[in-house]
Parts: C-alpha cells; structure tokens; sequence
C-alpha cells in the first residue's frame, strides 16, 4: 500500500517531468523558428538542395516525440517493486 508521502513524491516527479517536457517544446518551437527564419531569408535557391534546417527539425523532433511518450503515456514513475 502506498502512504501520502510515496505517493506526493510520485506526483511530484511526473509534475516535474511534464513541465520539463513543457519547457522543451516552447524552447524547440522558438529555435527552429528562428532557424527556418534565418533560411527563409537567406539564400535559399540553391537548385537540387534541401532546406537545411530539415535536419536539426526532424531530429530535434523525433526526440521530443519521444520524450513526449515517455513523459505522458509511460508510467516510470511506479515506486512498487514488482516481485516474481
């Protein structure tokens, strides 16, 4: 059975992970504005090319994706040990 103070903690650690999911997100959002910006404005007519902020995008992306699973769909949370 877990007590309040478990369970307070176990609260607080998904609170802390959430808003550092949060936190992430708006800091990924303003970067990759600014980098589209910066290429947008630029010299982008290069013939045959990619943008180049694709690359930082998707794989910037793809890891915040997953943080995104691990934080709201994943319990790590658990404080219980499971015995076999």
């Amino acid at each position: 059975m877990e007590t309040t103070q478990q369970r307070d903690e176990r609260l607080w650690r998904i609170a802390k992970a959430r808003a550092g999911f949060k936190c992430h997100l708006i800091i990924y959002l303003v970067i990759n504005m600014g980098l589209w910006m910066v290429w947008f404005l630029s010299d982008r007519d290069m013939p045959g090319s990619a943008p180049w902020p694709l690359g930082p995008s998707l794989g910037w992306g793809i890891a915040l994706a997953l943080q995104y699973f691990n934080t709201y769909h994943k319990d790590t949370f658990d404080n219980t040990l499971k015995r076999i």
